[in-house]
């Protein structure tokens, strides 16, 4: 276990109101033993402070209408209304999300000047449990590779070496909440989106399984919302606002979300956790990141886990090469009317029309191998859990990189032939649709944090969340190991 080099408690010049984990907070808003005024103004105020050091929350609201809103909340109360959990929280919606009233620039020029005229169903649920949206966290251009930088907003910065990038798609979201300036966060994840800056902002993200929190449509789309956090219990209280079916959601999961408000302090048995690792050499890493991912293993032998190794051949290769398809179809599909259009092509990454050209070059036989290729890692991936209750597999292939490059372009000596496969590891959770959940790991001697997916069960969201609230207390790393600047 390799700690952080000058780790410590946070400075006494930071307020305790946003060291607080977020179900801490609600209890003394509720309790009125802090008003809603008092939360914001202090939230702004660390913001002010520290946002400008890694350019996470971007499109702020003005303080005055803010602060105004949170009276509201106060009066609320006064009048016994209690909104929910979130009842005066100060939330900033990932910029690839529509929140009314804000701008959904997607990190892209093309999109600077639009404003949006309703939530998205995440928004409207977190704000119906009495958040307050302030503004937007940073993202990649169209939330494409896991470096969050972009033409509109600049990059985002990681908060234990503002040298080195905060991963993406979600890394404003995942910087935020590390630095304190957010109690809670949401995020989106196609490909680690959740898990990436999570882990190199050493927080906790969450991929749920398709349609735990509702989507439109009738396609799974591999993109999916989910909660980031501080700790397992705000994660899962994050969890049960965003979840629950919808109307509009076809596919969405009719379980009772409040399921995830219950008490996450047991879990039964001797779980077995088959480690997957680098799928025996298949993935490159760099050097360092498996020791830390390794040393996870002696706190889930600690809560009285078994860990070994899969030993299971599987076919990682061909579940790349279908996920690149998906990708491909996704992606490109949204974005092909900007391709098509040579002004705004121009403005486009090249990242952004990688995707769409590969999107152009695909026929039916290719959507047909998209979805029978889909089918058949699942069905590996489900055969695992005949073996194990859990899966372990490490978050990411590198540490937080150099902020000034667009992507790893090699890895433990192995070049990337495209602006992704350097977070390859995410990939096959994605396209099996299983849950999976980033932990802190530890740190590399540089103080560069990593983290280890935890895959559970398809639509095991709760035993997951119980094993890793386990790991957390015996670990407790997100309290223990802070940022550098609120040292």
């Amino acid at each position: 276990m390799v700690l952080a080099p000058g780790a410590g408690l946070p400075s006494s010049r930071i307020p305790d109101l946003v060291l607080l984990d977020a179900v801490e907070l609600s209890w003394l808003i509720r309790r009125r033993e802090v008003s809603c005024v008092e939360v914001m103004r202090t939230y702004l105020e660390h913001i002010d402070r520290f946002n400008p050091l890694v350019d996470a929350i971007v499109s702020r609201a003005d303080d005055e209408g803010l602060l105004d809103q949170a009276k509201q909340r106060d009066e609320a109360l006064d009048r016994g209304e209690y909104a929910g959990w979130m009842h005066g929280f100060p939330i900033a919606v990932k910029d690839l999300t529509d929140a009314a009233g804000f701008p959904t620039t997607k990190g892209s020029p093309i999109l600077a000047g639009q404003v949006a005229e309703s939530d998205g169903l995440v928004v409207e649920r977190m704000r119906s449990a009495g958040a307050i949206v302030i503004g937007k966290t940073n993202v990649p251009e169209f939330g494409l590779g896991s470096h969050t930088f972009n033409p509109v907003f600049g990059t985002t910065v990681n908060p234990f070496d503002p040298a080195r990038g905060a991963g993406g798609s979600s890394g404003g979201a995942a910087a935020a909440l590390s630095l304190r300036m957010l109690p809670v966060a949401d995020g989106t994840d196609f490909m680690g989106s959740l898990r990436n800056p999570a882990a190199f902002c050493h927080v906790l993200g969450l991929r749920p399984s398709f349609g735990r929190i509702p989507e439109p449509g009738f396609v799974s789309n591999p993109s999916v919302p989910g909660p980031m956090a501080r700790t397992v219990r705000d994660l899962a209280m994050l969890l049960s606002t965003m979840a629950g079916p919808d109307e509009r959601a076809p596919l969405s999961a009719e379980q009772d979300p409040a399921l995830f408000t219950g008490a996450l302090e047991h879990h039964a048995g001797s779980p077995r956790i088959g480690w997957v690792g680098d799928f025996g050499g298949y993935l490159p890493t760099e050097p360092g990141v498996l020791d830390v991912c390794e040393s996870s293993f002696a706190v889930f032998e600690e809560i009285g886990c078994v860990v070994e190794p899969v030993e299971r051949e599987l076919p990682v290769e061909r579940a790349w090469q279908t996920f690149l398809l998906w990708r491909h179809w996704m992606l490109g599909e949204s974005l092909t009317e900007h391709y098509r259009d040579p002004a705004r092509r121009e403005l486009l990454k090249p990242e952004a029309r990688f995707e769409v050209e590969g999107y152009l070059r695909m026929g039916m036989s290719d959507v047909a191998a998209a979805c029978e290729g889909r089918d058949s890692w699942h069905a590996q991936v489900a055969a695992l859990f005949d073996d194990y209750d859990f899966l372990l597999a490490p978050s990411t292939q590198v540490f937080p990189f150099d902020a000034a490059k667009r992507w790893p372009d090699e890895v433990g000596g192995r070049a990337m032939d495209t602006y992704h496969r350097w977070m390859e590891t995410t990939a096959p959770w994605t396209l099996s649709g299983h849950p999976v959940l980033n932990l802190p790991a530890g740190f590399n001697a540089a103080g560069l944090p990593t983290g280890v997916q935890l895959i559970g069960r398809n639509h095991a969201e709760w035993p997951l969340l119980r094993l890793a609230c386990a790991y957390e207390r015996a670990s407790d790393w997100v309290h223990r190991i802070i940022p550098p600047p609120l040292r």
